[in-house]
């Protein structure tokens, strides 16, 4: 007998339409003629807000104005959010304070008396696929007829004090594992901090004390840049390569591998520039001012192939030091100024040059990179650290939702 068989201990299961135990209304636009009505004190979300959490606090707040010139209604405290469109389509969180919202998030405000809000929550979050696959348009979106028709399993539904009972120590369970990723999620924010924070503190140094030495300087280091590959010409083996985008999604403060690789025959024929070992590689365009300049040290053995949207910089210095300081805010603080926005935003050898750079002994700068790599495999490391025990309790987590949420379509005998 499965834990959930025992959990309902024979009761019947009716599946039930959500608009039978449900209010179910979508938010509005504000009157867009009162060019004030963000300035107000009544939350406001949207659906890019939406994303399996529990929402405590609004992004912005509309006016009494916006609200009343909009087809938008305020939404209790503890209903369940659904967003209809965009990005986080059939994604759903729980509200915990009285909030209005646009037109894109459907609100469901249930009745107390047969459904347990939170149930719902992660009911709908445990069926978010099912949810999702039957979004429709061009713009990929479900409404709220679509919503309404959602099936709900109510155990016990003849008793409704015994099916909260029910729904109640399944919203328990999960409540807890949800908790414990919360507080390891919390603890990972905080070693992050705390990482950045001896990071900019152990890359500081008086000028009086140490020397500091702009970073294009020809006595100091040399910056290259890479040349032009497409994404199809990667391939999954051949000469290792970095492609400027992996720089945001995969690569951390160094590396030795990559995931990346094109031919020898395309090396040869575009006569493309490896980056060495010892040299550090430097992202030099992006969608974001913030996440350029952010560098990797070259470790591995063999050459790599450097995408033109990077750079790769040669100097005598320490390569995990330089990527280090690379990922500071005073270092950011220097080349900002030098970044050309725009759709795409970039920085020239020039402008990276300028950024002035701390020389302590080479002695200091493996202490210092000792130190920070402490840090950093607590805090990133794929295989050591909070981030594994994270995705571990995350699987966890999911594998017991689906197994109490995993109702079957018939009466269970006792």
């Amino acid at each position: 007998m499965s834990y959930l068989e025992k959990l309902l201990d024979g009761v019947e299961v009716e599946w039930k339409n959500l608009e039978d135990f449900s209010k179910i209304f979508a938010g509005g636009t504000p009157r867009t003629s009162n060019q004030n009505f963000y300035d107000g004190d009544i939350p406001w979300i949207r659906s890019g807000e939406v994303n399996f959490n529990v929402i405590t606090s609004s992004r912005r707040n509309i006016t009494e104005a916006g609200l009343a010139g909009s087809s938008a209604k305020l939404i209790r405290k503890n209903s369940v959010v659904l967003a209809m469109t965009g990005a986080t389509v059939a994604r759903s969180a729980v509200v915990e304070f009285s909030t209005s919202a646009n037109q894109s998030v459907a609100a469901i405000e249930t009745n107390e008396d047969y459904l347990n809000y939170k149930y719902l929550f992660y009911y709908l979050e445990d069926n978010y696929n099912n949810i999702k696959s039957s979004a429709q348009g061009a713009l990929t979106s479900i409404n709220l007829a679509m919503i309404k028709k959602i099936e709900i399993p109510i155990p016990c539904p003849e008793n409704p004090k015994k099916s909260l009972e029910i729904q109640q120590k399944i919203v328990d369970i999960l409540d807890t594992f949800t908790e414990l990723t919360a507080e390891l999620t919390a603890e990972l924010t905080a070693r992050k901090q705390q990482f950045e924070y001896y990071r900019e503190e152990l890359l500081t140094f008086d000028k009086d004390e140490v020397p500091h030495l702009p970073m294009g300087d020809e006595s100091l280091g040399e910056f290259i840049r890479g040349k032009r590959f497409v994404k199809t010409d990667i391939l999954d083996k051949g000469v290792p390569t970095i492609h400027y985008g992996e720089m945001y999604t995969h690569y951390g403060t160094w590396a030795d591998q990559t995931k990346s690789f094109v031919s020898r025959e395309l090396v040869d024929r575009k006569k493309l520039r490896l980056a060495e070992k010892g040299d550090v590689v430097i992202v030099a365009a992006g969608e974001t001012i913030e996440d350029i300049g952010q560098g990797t040290a070259w470790l591995g053995n063999e050459g790599v192939v450097i995408h033109d949207a990077c750079f790769y910089y040669k100097s005598n210095l320490n390569p995990k030091y330089v990527a280090y300081f690379t990922r500071t805010r005073q270092f950011h603080d220097q080349i900002k100024k030098h970044i050309r926005t725009g759709k795409i935003s970039a920085i020239n050898s020039k402008g990276l040059g300028k950024a002035i750079i701390p020389i302590p002994s080479p002695e200091e700068q493996e202490r210092i990179v000792s130190i920070l790599d402490k840090f950093d495999v607590l805090t990133t490391s794929i295989s050591e650290g909070l981030p594994k025990e994270i995705e571990l309790r995350q699987k966890q987590y999911e594998y017991y939702r689906a197994l109490l949420l995993d109702f079957p379509k018939e009466v269970i005998e006792a």
